[in-house]
């Protein structure tokens, strides 16, 4: 069963997800956006068959399926913190659900892409819709011409073929945090939406967020081996 609660319906909103994938990008980016754009948290996804946690950080709780809100721009964040493997289906299905109710302009999506190469920092976009594809194409930002995108982002574009659905690609260079790919990816959404974003420390700032985002991660990763570890115990 999958359930979504939300104390506040905007109205035409751009929505942009984060789904932990290569790099954490879209983690620690949609965590910037939460911070930098002083968003409100509005409501949440929950999906019954996930591991029944939530993250504690700096005495707040977080969500493992979070959803804010920014008035000034009307954007709605999607900010995830748990693993969704084997529920991409689902919940795409669910941002779908959300995008129809309150008749979204837009979703975004954000990704890392893995790429060995640290010299290469590039970004790229893949957009289902002609007016978007116009939009990246004049802000100079490369297409993605070949490639495979997994997980909710995937499985979106699949389901959301009705739907205006924008993707943004930053090279990541580890499986670990990485930062530099998620200011990457911001600087680029930030010409796309006219954010306003201060560059100056912006890398500063997101290796904040990548030690934020690895604490909540790893506390996250203990809980589910430890749970997995007494239901082992129990069936032993």
């Amino acid at each position: 069963m999958m359930q979504t609660t939300l104390t506040k319906r905007p109205k035409n909103p751009i929505i942009i997800q984060g789904f932990p994938g290569f790099g954490l990008v879209s983690t620690i980016a949609t965590e910037f956006l939460i911070e930098h754009l002083k968003t409100e948290y509005i409501g949440s996804i929950r999906v019954d068959k996930m591991d029944p946690m939530v993250a504690i950080h700096e005495g707040k709780l977080i969500q493992p399926i979070g959803i804010h809100y920014n008035s000034q721009y009307n954007i709605m964040i999607i900010h995830v913190i748990t693993n969704a493997k084997g529920f991409e289906w689902d919940i795409s299905k669910e941002i779908l659900n959300i995008a129809k109710d309150v008749k979204a302009k837009e979703i975004i999506c954000l990704e890392g892409v893995g790429n060995p190469d640290p010299a290469q920092s590039r970004t790229f976009y893949y957009a289902n819709k002609h007016d978007n594809r116009k939009k990246c194409e004049s802000l100079g930002i490369e297409l993605l011409k070949e490639g495979i995108i997994l997980g909710a982002t995937g499985t979106l574009l699949i389901e959301g073929e009705d739907t205006p659905i924008t993707c943004f690609f930053a090279d990541a260079h580890s499986q670990m945090p990485d930062s530099k790919a998620a200011a990457k990816i911001i600087e680029v959404l930030d010409k796309y939406l006219e954010l306003n974003v201060d560059y100056g420390p912006l890398m500063k700032q997101a290796e904040q967020f990548e030690d934020k985002v690895k604490t909540i991660l790893s506390k996250t990763q203990q809980a589910a081996d430890e749970q997995e570890k007494k239901r082992m115990d129990y069936i032993s």
